[in-house]
């Protein structure tokens, strides 16, 4: 299987040095995200809508992390539910000075800790459903699609310069 970069260029306004603007010829796209190309909805010389979706990634293993994710975030609630209650009888025990400091601060302690690992799942789920949207190449703006350089089966790998998958130009 070929490993390259696909994107779609469109051309349309864009934002230059000290803020002039200027119209671009093209405007190469591609995914924020890295896999493989399951289908492209467009051809060369076709008109686009702004959010159209030009291109899809094959979702499986996107749509894995974001069932992982959610299901570490479940876990991380309810341990996090856990060590709220059993704060709440370690304060309740130490006020009736039945328990020590130190077991009122080792559940406290644990609270902490289920808060802070709840919160990083809560993240890593918002990731991973960011992740799977962007699985969806959407146009940016009105346009016409100038070429396109990927296919199905394109890996598509993520990085610091991205190769194109679309280009689209702007309409006539």
């Amino acid at each position: 299987m070929k490993q390259r970069m696909v994107a779609i260029a469109l051309a349309g306004i864009c934002l230059g040095p000290a803020g002039s603007l200027w119209a671009a010829e093209q405007v190469e796209l591609t995914t924020r995200v890295s896999g493989v190309v399951e289908t492209v909805m467009v051809k060369p010389g076709q008109h686009v809508k702004k959010g159209a979706v030009l291109l899809r990634l094959d979702k499986t293993v996107l749509q894995a992390q974001l069932d992982e994710a959610a299901a570490e975030q479940a876990l991380a609630q309810a341990d996090e539910e856990d060590a709220r209650r059993e704060l709440e009888r370690a304060k309740e025990l130490f006020d009736r000075t039945v328990s020590s400091t130190s077991e009122l601060e080792a559940s406290t302690l644990r609270h902490a800790r289920a808060k802070a690992t709840l919160s990083r799942a809560n993240a890593r789920r918002v990731i991973a459903q960011k992740n799977l949207r962007d699985a969806d190449l959407r146009a940016p703006f009105n346009g016409v699609v100038s070429s396109v350089p990927g296919g199905p089966g394109t890996v598509v790998t993520a990085d610091c310069q991205p190769k194109p998958l679309v280009i689209l130009s702007s309409q006539p």
